[in-house]
């Protein structure tokens, strides 16, 4: 391909489509978009293109498990989009009414809200107010040309608004088959009904279709994050946009979106149409997919441009279902708690129970909330990538080959890879494993000290090159990295829960949320003090929570309603801002006893 002369060759491999991982952002600091030009091993990030030149890039990395399964908890089946089933009779002689006015009429009129395939009337009915959009006002030709042919129709419609209507018919043979494509765009005779649930993660995309008629979960399908070519963490991208502008990370992310639904769709083996799509990120995510500049949040005091709940066009967006689909994201709480904590609290209610519980989703950013029905607090600790393998020298996303487990056991060093594949690095899970482990054998003091090299000074190596295509090994400067990102987690619970005046005993349980909390080892955590250490025997892993809070607020809108609400009463603790902080950060870097 051809790109300007003094353009990198990340940037080459971007604009050719190939999305390279690049977790510092092109800061040339992680090491992890080694390539080689003309033979040569250099960083794409850190090399201009010249002339002309031939790059190898190293083949394509598999992709790991993305978990996709969470916390789950029945609630009734009381969505916003409804299906009703009319009959439309032929207006008597002298009626005033217009043929909307009666379809609202019979959708609305008698203020209750009907079950599927109920057939009424429309007779003696007051028409609602609903909002009439631009494809509405084609709705009285159509509807007057067709309702000789089919009486009885069939409307998907919410609260305000009317989204579709079909022809129906008492034959299932009729009603399956699909005949769309009329001028107003309004679908004939289909008789499937989909919403899907988006989880639109810094790393990873997970949806979920669901059948728009019951709320079951027909499929799920995930990608990676494509962002993650502009940066591993949510400050590489926001500092890309604010150089660049939203559109490249706003533009891949709604294109892997559609392309998650298409295959949802092909999954599902039905044809259909989606009607409502309930979406959930932290709060740079959220801002970047709806085009917003991240700029508020990386300049104090880090608010978010906007945090209330939405409900959007979802065509306005590049989001391609129904003409007239909608768009729900859930509230943002503050600059770095998202709308995927907002779906954590809509999956797991903390708000209603009496016990005192602390949810903790670990991250670049770690999200916590304490509390119970009597208040929550919540907060997020800056923890950086360690735990993500992006300032490890070893380190790496829990890929195929990712060392995740390991154990010092009858004088040897043990370990497991995902998918018992070659070791190729270590993932988050297998570092703090390791650090516990070190810890344990006193190769390791609590100072964080090192204390025995295998190969060099400050050096442990795990894996020697004989046994994988390259040593695996923990440096002095890893361990750093680990005491950082351990010490702010650790500070931010402790600040919260003084914060609540809530003692470490009083907390019942502890839900571990997102994908390194699913398979992180509790009591090794609490070994090295990410974790108190009697919270150990409280972990409840919840999986991928906010999906489950996604797919919630299709299925029940009070549900949804009161999370919101439950939203607005957090209180916030802004760590940034606490004259604590610092002393409290210092005194968790160590490793206790």
């Amino acid at each position: 391909m051809e790109v300007p002369l003094g353009v990198t060759v990340l940037e080459a491999e971007i604009r050719a489509g190939l999305e390279p991982d690049a977790p510092c952002g092109g800061q040339g600091s992680c090491g992890k978009c080694l390539v080689k030009v003309n033979g040569n091993p250099v960083l794409a990030c850190q090399t201009k293109v010249v002339g002309d030149c031939q790059v190898e890039i190293p083949g394509k990395k598999k992709r790991g498990k993305i978990l996709s399964e969470g916390f789950s908890r029945n609630v009734n089946f009381q969505p916003d989009l409804r299906v009703k089933r009319i009959r439309l009779e032929k207006p008597e002689i002298g009626e005033k009414r217009s043929e909307w006015e009666r379809l609202l009429a019979a959708v609305y009129g008698d203020g209750e809200i009907h079950n599927d395939h109920e057939e009424i009337g429309c007779k003696n009915s007051a028409v609602p107010y609903i909002k009439v959009g631009a494809a509405d006002v084609q709705l009285s030709g159509i509807l007057y040309e067709k309702r000789m042919l089919a009486p009885v129709w069939e409307v998907i419609y919410t609260e305000n608004e009317i989204l579709d209507f079909r022809q129906s018919s008492n034959t299932e043979a009729d009603l399956c088959q699909n005949q769309s494509g009329n001028d107003a765009g309004y679908s004939e005779a289909c008789c499937n009904i989909f919403t899907a649930a988006i989880d639109l993660g810094t790393t990873t995309i997970v949806g979920y279709l669901l059948d728009g008629r019951n709320g079951q979960t027909l499929a799920t399908e995930s990608r990676m994050n494509p962002q993650m070519q502009y940066g591993g963490d949510v400050i590489q991208r926001a500092d890309y946009v604010l150089e660049h502008g939203t559109e490249a990370l706003s533009e891949c992310v709604r294109k892997t979106i559609n392309e998650i639904l298409e295959t949802l769709i092909e999954k599902s083996q039905k044809a259909g149409d989606i009607y409502q799509i309930s979406l959930v990120g932290n709060t740079c995510m959220h801002h970047l997919f709806l085009g917003i500049s991240p700029a508020s949040l990386v300049h104090a005091p880090y608010t978010p441009a906007i945090s209330q709940p939405l409900t959007l066009r979802a065509s306005d967006y590049g989001i391609h279902i129904h003409k007239k689909g909608q768009l729900i994201l859930l509230p943002n709480i503050a600059g770095y708690i998202g709308a995927d904590t907002s779906g954590c609290l809509l999956a797991l209610r903390q708000d209603l129970k009496e016990e005192t519980t602390l949810l903790l989703d670990i991250g670049t950013n770690t999200e916590m909330i304490l509390g119970n029905k009597h208040g929550l607090a919540a907060c997020s600790a800056a923890s950086g990538p360690a735990f993500e393998g992006a300032k490890i020298q070893c380190g790496m996303r829990g890929l195929p080959g990712a060392i995740d487990h390991v154990k010092y056991e009858n004088g040897k060093w043990q370990y497991t890879t995902i998918e018992n594949e070659k070791p190729t690095g270590l993932c988050g899970s297998g570092l703090i494993d390791l650090i516990a482990e070190l810890l344990r054998t006193g190769l390791l003091d609590e100072n964080g000290i090192l204390h025995s090299g295998q190969v060099k000074a400050d050096t442990f190596v795990l894996v020697p090159s004989g046994e994988s295509q390259r040593e695996i090994y923990l440096t002095q400067k890893d361990i750093g990295e680990v005491q950082l990102a351990k010490a702010a987690i650790a500070a931010g619970i402790r600040l919260l829960m003084k914060k609540q005046n809530v003692e470490e005993t009083q907390v019942q349980t502890v839900y571990l949320a997102g994908g390194f909390g699913n398979y992180m080892n509790a009591r090794n955590a609490a070994r090295i003090g990410l974790i108190p250490e009697n919270f150990a025997e409280k972990v409840s892993c919840v999986g991928n929570a906010a999906g489950e809070g996604a797919k919630i607020a299709l299925l029940n809108k009070k549900e949804r309603h009161e999370a919101e609400k439950a939203v607005q009463k957090i209180e916030f603790l802004e760590l940034a801002a606490c004259p604590e902080f610092q002393d409290c950060f210092v005194d968790e870097l160590g490793f206790g006893k």
